[in-house]
C-alpha cells in the first residue's frame, strides 16, 4: 500500500496489486480528510439523520442527554458550525465563544427565538432554521388537540383510572362535534394551510387571520375566508395559532380577546407559548367564558401555570408537536443540509439573519 499526500486536509490512499501478466496496477483505495470541519450538536439526537453530514464533518455529539451552557462555550471554539436544538439557548455568552471559528448555527427547528440573531449577524455569524419538515407534524398535532379537547379525550382517560372517576351514561361527558363547525385560523402559512387541509376534509369552514391576504387561488382551495382578528374571535368554534413569537405577537390572545370569544370556543396553541397571556387564559377557562384549550406551548416553558394544572377543560402535551421519529430525522437532515450548503458556498439555504 502507498499513502501519497494531497494538498488541502486530505490524504489519497493507492494501493497496488501485482497481475498475472506481469503488470503492476495502480488504484484509488480511498480519500482521507486528516482534519475534517467539525460540527457541535447541543443534544443527543437520533443518528440516521446525520449520515450525509457525517461523510463530510467531523459531528459530536454530548455523551448525555445534552451539553451544558458551559460545555458548550469551552467546546464551540474548537468547531465550525454549531447546530443547536430549539430548546437551547444561545446567548451571547455563547455566540462570543463561537465567533473565534463558528461561521453557522443551524438551528434545529423552525422558530429561533432561542438565538439571540441579530447579535449573530453582529459577529459575523449566519443564522438557519428548517422550516419544511415541521409543517405536517405540527398540522397533526393541532389537529389531535382540538379533537382531544372537544371529545374530552383527555379528561375521560383520566377520570376513568380513578376509581369512581366518572359517572356513565347517555347524557354523561358529553363534548362536541366539529363537523360543520368554524375554524378559526391565526397565521395563515404552511402550518396553517396543511390545518386547514385536515379540517377541511373533515367538514368544517375555514376563515383565517394573517396581515396580508392570501392569493384568491389558495382561498378557493380551502374555501377560506380572511376576517379581521377580533371578527374572527367572535365567530369562531375553535381557534389555532400559527404565529411567530414577535412584538406584534406577544400576548396576542389576551383578556380582551379571550371575553369576546364564544363561549363554546377551544383555543389551540402550537406556537409559541407567550403568544397567549397565560393568566388571562387561566381565568377564561376557570370562568368558562371559553369552553376549552389545548396547549402544546406555555409562557414559561418548562415551567407551566399550577393552575392549568388543575383543570379538566384544558389539554397539556409538552411541546412535542414535532415530535415524532421521522420528523425528528428529517429536520436532522434539513439542518445538515443547511451547513453542507453553507460550507459548498451555495445560498439554498433557510438563513434567517
Amino acid at each position: 500500500m502507498l499513502i501519497l499526500y494531497a494538498p488541502s486536509h486530505y490524504i489519497w490512499v493507492y494501493f497496488c496489486q501485482y497481475s498475472p501478466n506481469g503488470l503492476y496496477l495502480l488504484f484509488v483505495y480511498t480519500i482521507i480528510n486528516l482534519n475534517p470541519m467539525r460540527v457541535l450538536v447541543s443534544t443527543r439526537l437520533l443518528p440516521e439523520g446525520f449520515s450525509e453530514l457525517q461523510k463530510e464533518f467531523d459531528v459530536v455529539f454530548p455523551e448525555n442527554e445534552v451539553f451544558t451552557k458551559e460545555e458548550v462555550i469551552q467546546l464551540l471554539p474548537r468547531f465550525d458550525a454549531f447546530l443547536p436544538t430549539f430548546q437551547f439557548k444561545v446567548d451571547k455568552d455563547v455566540i462570543v465563544a463561537a465567533a473565534s471559528r463558528v461561521k453557522i448555527i443551524a438551528n434545529y427547528g423552525v422558530g429561533y427565538n432561542n438565538i439571540d440573531v441579530e447579535y449573530a449577524a453582529e459577529r459575523g455569524i449566519v443564522v438557519t432554521n428548517t422550516p419544511d419538515p415541521v409543517i405536517e407534524p405540527t398540522a397533526e398535532q393541532a389537529f389531535a388537540l382540538m379533537h382531544a379537547a372537544a371529545r374530552r379525550v383527555a379528561e375521560c382517560d383520566r377520570k376513568l383510572r380513578v376509581e369512581n372517576g366518572l359517572k356513565w351514561g347517555v347524557m354523561e361527558n358529553l363534548g362536541q362535534t366539529l363537523y360543520g363547525k368554524t375554524l378559526g385560523i391565526i397565521g395563515m402559512g404552511r402550518i396553517g394551510q396543511a390545518l386547514a387541509r385536515r379540517a377541511l376534509a373533515c367538514g368544517m369552514n375555514i376563515v383565517y387571520y394573517s396581515r396580508t391576504q392570501l392569493p384568491s387561488e389558495i382561498e378557493v382551495h380551502y374555501q377560506a375566508q380572511r376576517l379581521e382578528l377580533d371578527e374572527l374571535l367572535k365567530i369562531s368554534d375553535v381557534i389555532s395559532l400559527h404565529t411567530p413569537l414577535n412584538d406584534e405577537t406577544h400576548h396576542l390572545i389576551n383578556i380582551d380577546r379571550l371575553r369576546i370569544m364564544k363561549p363554546t370556543s377551544i383555543l389551540i396553541n402550537t406556537a409559541r407559548g407567550p403568544v397567549v397571556d397565560e393568566l388571562a387564559l387561566v381565568e377564561a377557562l376557570q370562568k368558562r367564558w371559553i369552553y376549552a384549550a389545548a396547549l402544546d406551548v406555555y409562557e414559561f416553558e418548562p415551567q407551566i401555570c399550577s393552575e392549568l394544572l388543575q383543570l379538566d377543560n384544558v389539554v397539556l402535551a409538552p411541546h412535542n408537536g414535532t415530535a415524532t421519529i421521522e420528523a425528528r430525522n428529517d429536520m436532522s437532515r434539513f439542518a445538515s443540509q443547511n451547513i453542507i450548503r453553507f460550507f459548498a458556498g451555495r445560498k439554498d439555504i433557510t438563513r434567517v439573519n
